[in-house]
């Protein structure tokens, strides 16, 4: 097995974990009568049926690229920049803590998780586990699995890929407090007092 090919089966392993994860919480909502497509009011607070069907297609490209990487197809070697052997490694731990961490925070939300910007009925403020300090932690994981994605690639397309994700949640995140604020009111402003939006506050 040559080097790259290792990184390759890495990054496997990465994408098994976190399939895995995501098809099981998906499964889990399904069953408890939960939403897994969204609907029209979730629709605009996405910003409307053209951001939705963006996110949507910039979606299906990253697990176009993603498939492509996997099964070794070779033109996407040719956008790889050089990076340390060490530093690829990181991002291989970077991304199992991630998909860990995320995995913590879906257990933490239960059935109350949506991949939507929508509340299910009766659902109530979260506030324990990763919750406790972050406001966002399943968006924190996201990111570091975005980050360990373009360490251990090494690859450009993959990062512009992760870079226009990541530009999309720092877009959603506002709009989801804006949300949570019609929903809980001052409870989820006391909350958000004491908590960092993708990190822990050092100060209250």
């Amino acid at each position: 097995m040559t080097g790259e090919s290792i990184f390759h089966t890495s990054f496997l392993i990465l994408f098994l974990m976190l399939l895995a994860m995501r098809v099981y919480f998906m499964i889990k909502l399904r069953r408890s009568g939960g939403r897994i497509t969204p609907g029209k009011e979730a629709i605009e607070r996405e910003g409307g049926q053209g951001i939705f069907i963006l996110r949507v297609i910039l979606f299906l490209v990253l697990m176009t690229f993603l498939v492509m990487y996997i099964l070794g197809a070779k033109w996407i070697d040719g956008f790889r920049f050089p990076l340390p052997v060490w530093l690829r490694w990181t991002g291989f731990a970077i991304g199992v803590v991630s998909v860990a961490f995320w995995t913590w925070t879906q257990l933490t939300l239960d059935t109350q998780w949506s991949a939507q910007l929508q509340l299910r009925e009766n659902h109530h403020l979260v506030s324990t586990g990763p919750y406790a300090r972050i406001r966002h932690p399943l968006y924190a994981g996201m990111l570091g699995w975005c980050i360990s994605l373009i360490l251990l690639t090494a690859n450009w397309i993959f990062a512009g890929v992760c870079l226009l994700a990541m530009l999309g949640l720092l877009w959603r995140i506002p709009r989801e407090e804006r949300m949570m604020i019609e929903a809980f009111g001052d409870e989820y402003k006391v909350y958000m007092q004491h908590t960092g939006r993708l990190l822990p506050r050092l100060f209250h």
